[in-house]
């Protein structure tokens, strides 16, 4: 079926104003059930999943001298053409990219925590450029499960979605837990500290540790340190007191995954 191809000038359009809800509201596509991508890489990313689109929108330049963009676009049932200025208000970037798509907010049914695989969890992360870089570090490491505390980042929001460079897509995401919800699941939990005895690369860690990152500020929560069935540190010889959580997040599933390599 050939897409239908609309020109859109105005911000009361109502494609518009769905976008513009969505990015004032970084939680807002839970509500909506649907995602704005931004950017051909991750417009293009999802595609090459073979995952449906809603909706393109194109920037009008870019739609009368970009084949690759319009080929990518006409890939949805509907796509709408804009003016540069129009696309400035419907990004959450400095500099609108000239491709966006609005998605399907993936639907796993009930989300089912998967115990025995090697698994991240974000304890009340709040930076969108953190959340999304570990995300990226986890799908590149052989992480499948990301299991987000409440108080966490939404993890579908733009800015994450942007650092994560596609990473979300081959993600099987959980948002909202309770703490609490980790303890039947028998999951190796990890935690990183850098008052803790044992260096990561003289600890045994499980065969599939679930990983757990903390707030920025305050780190992990005292409930699940004591969860743990593993604390290490990450040598600094450096001196600095501590990592950005991103760095320790790709050193410490770097680490995992050499061992897994290594049948150690």
């Amino acid at each position: 079926m050939s897409a239908v191809v609309q020109a859109i000038t105005s911000r009361d359009n109502d494609l518009v104003q769905r976008v513009r809800r969505l990015l004032s509201r970084p939680g807002g596509y839970r509500a909506a059930g649907e995602v704005w991508l931004e950017g051909d890489h991750l417009c293009r990313a999802w595609l090459d999943g073979g995952r449906p689109v809603l909706q393109a929108v194109v920037e009008q330049t870019a739609w009368d001298t970009r084949v690759d963009l319009r080929d990518l676009a006409l890939r949805a049932p509907r796509v709408a053409v804009v003016p540069v200025a129009l696309m400035k208000a419907m990004t959450a970037m400095e500099s609108p990219g000239p491709l966006g798509m609005l998605v399907a907010l993936p639907d796993e049914g009930t989300p089912m925590l998967r115990s025995g695989v090697p698994s991240v969890v974000l304890d009340r992360l709040q930076d969108p450029g953190n959340a999304g870089s570990i995300l990226r570090s986890a799908a590149a490491l052989g992480v499948r499960q990301v299991l987000a505390l409440q108080g966490t980042v939404a993890l579908w929001s733009p800015k994450v979605l942007r650092a994560g460079m596609g990473a979300h897509f081959g993600l099987h995401i959980i948002e909202g837990l309770d703490a609490e919800a980790l303890q039947p699941m028998a999951l190796q939990l990890v935690v990183t500290s850098s008052h803790e005895a044992q260096a990561l690369h003289e600890a045994a860690l499980p065969q599939a540790p679930a990983w757990v990152f903390g707030h920025e500020g305050g780190g992990v929560s005292p409930l699940l340190a004591g969860l743990a069935a593993l604390r290490v540190r990450i040598p600094q010889p450096g001196g600095e007191e501590s990592l950005n959580v991103a760095a320790a997040a790709a050193i410490c599933l770097y680490e995992s995954a050499r061992r897994i390599s290594l049948g150690a």
